[in-house]
């Protein structure tokens, strides 16, 4: 073989080992500073090429790491400065990891791509960061359920390409940022369709600057804080909305009176305020579907005649608004009625529901008020509460309308049905799923802050979302096998929570993969629930629990260690035993040595050939031990003595 062609194949050779470590080195160096800091990491996370030797959780784009989803694997530690050296990062996601603490950086700030940010459902303290603002491709933020302290900043306002805004269930205060000029607020999010800054502690009055017309807005959430003085008449100018939830706050002063305008609504809660004037007329509102003005100062009233407008009403809430008079009977025959809670007011006369009343009306809820007499209808499937009437001091009365009802127990009221399955025979740690397998589920808890029935007894609701879901993990892929959804309550923000267990496919248990794609799913609502007929279900989180059984636990971490060191160092010695045999080489050659080309050798085609032999050997024999050398070998070939020339 002609020198020139041994040459070249050497360098192939030499190319081919180390051409492999395709992570770029300062990323290398910021993935190894964050592994300093973590605990309970994936154990496939070693060696020096996190792109190409595919650690869980990392995807790269062109040698740089462009997404990190680690969400609910178990991490501990804190989040450092480190890493902001992953400038190509567009999404992270280590969102349900509980042992994640500690401040967020402010160098957070550097990540100019992020588009998608998940750090929920974690335990971070302190204030979010202002740099939080340059992240101007930002997606979907979500810091929610965390320790977060101190205000909003006002740089939020700076993310005009935000579609997803986060920061519930935290401890920030202080009041709602706005523009002035010089600093910008949540105004300047015109494109944002959901504000979730409720369970918190922000204070002060709702800014009339906050909304207008061109707002793209949908959900706006600011329940349980401590927002004081009215509700601002911009918030009628919002067209697109959908959810408005105001309650547990101090809100005082009238309901402004163009609120109807909001003729997309479906959901208004303005409960557990001081609100006062006469009641609000929600005339023309269609769409509504649940409607709470329970707990607020109005004016005595009699039950407003607008209601009997709003087909769509499945659930209205009255509770203690200083309600008198009778209770008309065209009220129950709203078609889609459900539930109707009117207690703790001063309604009286007679009941009587009529024999036109909802085929779905469960549940009428009239105790404490002034009701002295109920004519029955014979409906068997309704629960009618007057407890605390004067109806019910009569003796002789039944029980059944005017005792105290014993709770429901939430689990009887659904649990995902097995399918014909014999007796279990699951070790005492492993579930039985509804496929009769024995298990390690992933767990957690849905929080459905949006949706569309009251009715927690039927069970078709609860069938429909679990098909939903199976639909979706097998559509996508997910290593699933079965779900089971349990235990449905309301807690006292009217969230609806299920118990929610996903059975892993083909094995007992999940490895971290299978787990971090299920978090990244929920956080992200890539799963969206059911579509029409069963539109039963909105905006909604997920928390998930700790899972213990992941099936990629390294079986002996000792001999995988060893064979790791030896495989480096054999590989290690085979680099360097090429590269001095390509510099003594290179070093001999003489600049006035006759060259002939390759092409008039006749003999220059099975040169090339070999050298692709040598290639192919190469890719088989040192893909796994590869190092970074390729500034050195290319040094080497430039130190040649003109050896290409």
């Amino acid at each position: 073989m002609e020198p020139r062609i041994q040459l070249l194949c050497l360098v192939v050779l030499i190319q081919v080992y180390v051409i492999a470590a395709v992570t770029d080195s300062g990323d290398v160096a910021a993935l190894n500073s964050l592994k300093n800091s973590w605990r309970n990491l994936p154990p496939n996370w070693v060696g020096s090429d996190p792109c190409g030797d595919d650690w869980v959780g990392i995807r790269c784009t062109n040698s740089r790491v462009s997404s990190i989803k680690l969400g609910s694997i178990g991490l501990e530690g804190q989040l450092s400065d480190d890493i902001s050296s992953l400038t190509e990062l567009q999404i992270l996601d280590l969102s349900q990891n509980q042992g994640m603490t500690g401040p967020l950086p402010a160098s957070i700030g550097n990540l100019k791509k992020l588009t998608n940010l998940f750090l929920n459902d974690c335990g971070f303290t302190g204030r979010i960061p202002g740099t939080i603002g340059s992240l101007q491709q930002l997606v979907y933020l979500s810091l929610n359920s965390n320790n977060l302290t101190g205000q909003i900043p006002p740089s939020v306002g700076n993310l005009t390409n935000l579609n997803w805004l986060d920061l519930s269930d935290n401890q920030l205060e202080g009041s709602l940022p706005v523009s002035d000029g010089t600093t910008p607020g949540l105004d300047k999010l015109v494109k944002t369709l959901h504000f979730h800054l409720g369970q918190n502690k922000l204070s002060g009055e709702i800014p009339e600057k906050i909304f207008s017309s061109n707002m793209a807005l949908i959900h706006l959430l600011l329940d349980g804080n401590e927002l004081t003085g009215p509700i601002p008449s911009t918030l009628g100018l919002v067209q697109a909305l959908l959810v408005v939830r105001l309650h547990n706050n101090s809100l005082s002063g009238n309901v402004p009176s163009n609120l109807n305008n909001l003729t997309n609504l479906t959901d208004l809660y303005l409960s557990n305020n001081e609100l006062s004037g006469t009641l609000p007329n929600l005339t023309g509102m269609s769409s509504l579907q649940t409607l709470d003005l329970s707990n607020n100062g109005f004016d005595n009233s009699v039950i407003p005649t607008w209601l009997s407008s709003l087909s769509s009403l499945t659930t209205l809430r009255m509770e203690n608004t200083h309600l008198q008079g009778r209770v008309r009977t065209d009220l129950f025959s709203l078609p889609n009625l459900q539930t109707i809670e009117l207690k703790d007011n001063q309604l009286n006369g007679t009941l009587y529901i009529g024999t036109k009343f909802s085929n779905q009306l469960r549940l009428v809820d009239l105790q404490n008020n002034d009701i002295t007499d109920f004519k029955e209808t014979g409906a068997q499937n309704i629960k009618i509460k007057l407890a605390g009437n004067p109806f019910c001091q009569e003796t002789g009365r039944t029980k059944n309308y005017c005792g105290q009802p014993p709770q429901s127990n939430s689990t009887s009221l659904f649990t995902t049905p097995l399918s014909n399955c014999p007796p279990p025979t699951c070790s005492s740690d492993q579930v039985y799923s509804p496929k009769c397998m024995c298990a390690h589920p992933y767990t957690g808890t849905l929080y459905f802050r949006v949706i569309f029935f009251s009715d927690l007894e039927n069970q078709t609701t609860y069938s429909a979302l679990q098909d939903s879901l199976m639909q979706f993990f097998k559509s996508n892929q997910f290593p699933v096998d079965s779900v089971s959804l349990s235990n449905p309550r309301m807690d006292s923000s009217k969230f609806l929570l299920l118990n929610l267990s996903v059975f892993p496919y083909g094995q007992a248990s999940f490895n971290r993969t299978g787990v971090s794609m299920i978090a990244y799913a929920f956080s992200s609502s890539s799963y969206f629930p059911p579509p029409p007929p069963y539109t039963l279900y909105g905006s909604y989180f997920f928390n998930g629990d700790v899972y213990n059984y992941f099936s990629d636990e390294p079986k002996n971490s000792k001999k995988s260690t060893i064979g790791i060191i030896i495989g480096a160092a054999g590989g290690g010695s085979v680099l360097l035993l090429l590269l001095l045999l390509a510099g003594i080489y290179a070093l001999r050659q003489k600049k006035k040595a006759e060259r002939a080309s390759i092409e008039s050798n006749p003999f220059g085609m099975i040169s090339i050939y070999y050298c692709s032999i040598f290639k192919l050997i190469a890719y088989k024999l040192y893909w796994p031990t590869v190092v970074h050398v390729r500034g050195f070998v290319v040094g080497l070939t430039v130190q040649s003595d003109g050896i290409w020339d």
